[in-house]
């Protein structure tokens, strides 16, 4: 499948039909606040829906509690496994890539600005990471597993900010689509999928075609349950080059908010590394995976730590040789990045478990501006410079 801009204008005005209706249905009849209430007690999969919950919510929560009927469970274990074995580098990406990378479609920063707090600027890393680490668990699907509660709410978490910003007339429709729109949606899944890869290899990591197609492939399922339009995703990591790559032209440019929230991220996470001596290498890792120029766009300073940087790759494949040729070296490895990703998590959450509500009302001072610029070592596709 190769977009056009006729595919992805169509995609800027499409929604999601039956997280749309539940929203819509629960402010029409102030029914909110109810829901929020009670399902803060609805956190595994499989476990009773309370009493007392609006009825449209109880039929959205059954209609969306199965993952699709076309997942491939050996894909999905193969791509926990290479998230497993590479977490701490996935988590790295998607902080220091996939993050920034959204700080980048200007629509989008305004979007992040307007819903989140500026007092705990940590939110939305912290949902993000814990939605990811639910998603790789052994249980993730099964009964007591917390990826499809949290893959629920998330869902509706998105139709609320589509429901607030239409009722309220802050979002032209006409200049920059259905806020949260299809487009947009499939522009996340591949930040978090292909973008993550991409800054992997960036990295020096050594993933295998198996392993990078899988975690892919999860991430496909992620979509699914989130709402995507499934005929208008990418179905291959080919695929995804094409439609990232447009996206990111079309949309890519400098804002006021994507510099504020950038400059919230590096703040939050020279707080979680110790003492003050490595900060800069915060800056600079940001630099290094998404480039001078949308650095620049962003205000990521610049830093001596710059150039030490790039000697990254260099450090992990040394690591990588000793894990390959020592059993007991891998598994201590494995178990150090687990343990960093935990520790990281639990840094961003401040110990709370991130409930996912849907957001009553959003910020008073949310303005939108429309002004946008433009099994072998897996290697990513090329960028694609001849788009139609």
């Amino acid at each position: 499948m190769i977009p056009t801009e006729a595919s992805m204008d169509a995609l800027r005005q499409a929604g999601d039909e039956l997280a749309d209706a539940t929203v819509a249905t629960l402010f029409e009849r102030g029914q909110v606040g109810t829901f929020n209430t009670l399902m803060r007690y609805v956190s595994t999969a499989g476990a009773p829906l309370p009493d007392g919950l609006p009825e449209v919510a109880r039929a959205y929560l059954e209609a969306t509690a199965a993952p699709p009927s076309w997942v491939d469970w050996g894909e999905m274990e193969k791509a926990r496994l290479f998230f497993a074995d590479n977490d701490v580098h996935i988590t790295t990406a998607l902080s220091f890539a996939a993050m920034p990378a959204c700080y980048l479609v200007p629509h989008v920063a305004r979007l992040l600005s307007a819903t989140h707090g500026l007092r705990y600027p940590a939110k939305r890393m912290a949902e993000t990471g814990q939605f990811t680490v639910y998603l790789m668990r052994p249980d993730a699907f099964e009964a007591g597993g917390r990826f499809v509660p949290a893959a629920q709410k998330v869902r509706l978490l998105h139709a609320s900010i589509r429901h607030h910003l239409r009722r309220e007339d802050r979002w032209d429709v006409a200049e920059l689509g259905v806020p949260i729109c299809q487009e947009d949606m499939i522009g996340g899944q591949m930040f978090f999928s292909m973008l993550v890869l991409d800054s992997l290899h960036r990295l020096g990591i050594h993933m295998s075609t198996e392993g990078a197609e899988a975690y892919f492939y999860a991430w496909r399922v992620v979509g699914a349950m989130l709402g995507v339009d499934q005929d208008a995703v990418p179905k291959d990591l080919d695929e995804a080059r094409r439609f990232l790559d447009r996206y990111m032209l079309r949309h890519m440019g400098p804002s006021e908010e994507g510099v504020l929230l950038t400059r919230q991220l590096i703040e939050l996470y020279e707080e979680v590394v110790p003492g003050t001596l490595f900060d800069p290498i915060v800056s600079a890792l940001v630099r290094h995976l998404v480039g001078d120029t949308c650095a620049d766009w962003l205000e990521v300073p610049r830093t001596s730590w710059d150039t030490v940087v790039k000697a990254v790759p260099r450090l992990l494949g040394v690591l990588e040789t000793v894990e390959d040729r020592s059993p007991l070296a891998a598994w201590a490895l494995d178990r150090l990045g687990h343990l960093t990703t935990v520790f990281e998590l639990s840094s961003l959450t401040r110990g709370r478990v991130m409930h996912y509500a849907i957001p009553e009302h959003l910020k008073k001072d949310y303005g939108v501006s429309s002004t946008v610029s433009p099994k072998r070592r897996w290697s990513p596709p090329p960028a694609v410079l001849d788009l139609p």
